[in-house]
């Protein structure tokens, strides 16, 4: 899901890593530094228009902004991050910057706001758009967005989840579209063909059934089946069968993934259990658990961001680029779209900040966006990653549109290594990406991962029973309680 998107190393070329602001906790220092002597009023008015220039000039005026700090566990990305910073107040040196390390959370960010500790700008998912708007907890930044002289250049597929009736709302830093990863190695070792780039659910589930070997432990496919991943993944199914989680009626939000598509996606899932025992069978699997089960080879595919999985079994599972392949996730049928989950990184503006904070959090936030720095930043990990014999895998999907300038100008970084994974180029004339909802997508994933985790455990469920029970909890505990303007 979006949180594990973080992991995706295309932060270390921009570094545009998670960053955050302390609210109101720098109001004084820099309301004592906005302050000027007060104008005489005699004839001798032009001797104040230095200090007037001074006032009107943000960078003349002391601020400070809380920073979400990488987590101690990522100390490459921490050294990017610190070098963003120096280069940041070389260039704005009366920015004072504070670490933090805090994550957001859905469960978090409201006690946060409340107690006024809240970033600056924090990290967010494309699910949360809607959510942080109503409560309230993020900035209007419409102004700032249109005096940004790169705004058109932007990857406009993923910064339209933040743009809400006309307002933005939040800056992308990357996304993705949910793929499917194939260990060719383990294809070939079990003489199974590799199945066609505009593949099926037939072909899925007859390439997992193939590679599956249940006395060795060895599964043809690992979906999650354990948290909201549980959820996130199998919602894949059910946009390519055409349905979808929910729809605005009326100013109400009513619950629709309980329809002959859910019943037929549902019903997909079985198959893959019962039918081909193909998934593990210590099946509760979350989102590490099912990428480190693809790293260590002992299942045949996983479904989720690329670049993350493909770091793992790159770098840590010892892996070459021609044994992972990237898919597009599945047509319902042939002739049927690719449909995966659309997902991604935002960061988002405290609203409590005062205008030079939130101005300087945007600055902060695209410094090093569609900059040279930027390019060296990217041209000096690729060196380093050759150096220690590293991969480097990209992002699928990244904050620039990738036939802009900037976007060439990166390929051009890429095409001068031999250790930059590729993607194959046709992916993207297959990979049809779709929204996750608006209104309390999280709480609809935590809900489903029930009826998986049903459906994985006990022969014989009714997918049509399980799916309406699980929309009418949905329903009634928060759908009912939106309404729509």
């Amino acid at each position: 899901m979006r949180k594990y998107s973080t992991m995706l190393l295309s932060l270390l070329m921009a570094g545009s890593l998670l960053s955050a602001c302390g609210g109101n906790n720098a109001n004084t220092a820099s309301d004592k530094g906005g302050e000027a002597t007060t104008a005489p009023t005699n004839a001798a008015t032009d001797n104040s228009s230095g200090t007037d220039a001074a006032k009107d000039d943000i960078t003349q005026r002391k601020i400070t902004i809380k920073i979400h700090y990488p987590t101690p566990d990522l100390t490459e990305i921490r050294a990017k991050e610190d070098d963003k910073i120096k280069r940041f107040q070389e260039e704005y040196p009366n920015v004072e910057i504070i670490k933090d390390d805090w994550q957001y959370k859905v469960n978090e960010i409201g006690i946060k706001m409340a107690a006024n500790e809240a970033p600056t700008f924090y990290n967010t998912f494309a699910t949360e758009a809607k959510f942080l708007v109503e409560k309230g907890w993020v900035a209007d930044i419409t102004d700032l967005w249109n005096k940004y002289e790169h705004k058109d250049e932007i990857n406009s597929v993923l910064q339209n989840q933040f743009i809400i009736d006309g307002k933005v709302y939040g800056v992308t830093q990357k996304g993705y579209v949910t793929t499917t990863m194939i260990n060719k190695k383990m294809l070939d070792e079990k003489g199974v063909a590799v199945p066609p780039l505009d593949w099926t659910w037939d072909d899925m589930l007859n390439t997992a059934k193939g590679v599956a070997d249940t006395k060795k432990g060895i599964s043809g496919i690992a979906p999650m089946g354990k948290g909201n991943e549980a959820g996130w993944n199998w919602t894949n199914f059910l946009f390519e069968a055409g349905g979808d989680i929910q729809k605005v009626e009326g100013g109400k939000v009513v619950a629709t993934f309980n329809s002959d598509a859910g019943v037929k996606a549902l019903d997909f899932y079985k198959q893959l259990r019962w039918e081909a025992n193909a998934i593990p069978q210590d099946w509760a699997l979350g989102w590490g658990d099912a990428v480190g089960a693809f790293q260590q080879s002992r299942t045949a595919m996983v479904m989720a961001g690329s670049d993350g999985v493909i770091e793992q079994a790159l770098n840590q599972g010892g892996l070459k680029p021609e044994d992972v392949l990237t898919y597009p996730m599945p047509a319902a049928e042939k002739g049927g779209k690719h449909t995966g989950v659309l997902g991604g990184d935002y960061l988002v503006i405290n609203p409590n900040a005062t205008k030079d904070e939130q101005e300087m959090a945007f600055r902060y936030i695209t410094f090093d966006y569609f900059s040279d720095k930027g390019l060296e930043a990217l041209d000096l990990v690729l060196q380093q990653r050759t150096q220690d014999g590293k991969y480097f895998i990209p992002p699928l999907l990244d904050y620039y549109s990738a036939d802009s300038e900037f976007g060439k100008k990166t390929k051009a970084v890429y095409d001068k290594y031999n250790n930059v994974y590729q993607y194959n180029p046709e992916i993207m004339n297959l990979v049809d990406g779709k929204p996750e909802a608006q209104y309390n997508t999280q709480d609809y994933y935590a809900t489903v991962s029930n009826v998986i985790q049903e459906l994985f455990s006990k022969k014989g469920t009714d997918s049509k029973a399980q799916l309406d029970a699980a929309a009418k909890t949905v329903q009634e505990k928060f759908f009912d309680g939106i309404k729509v303007e």
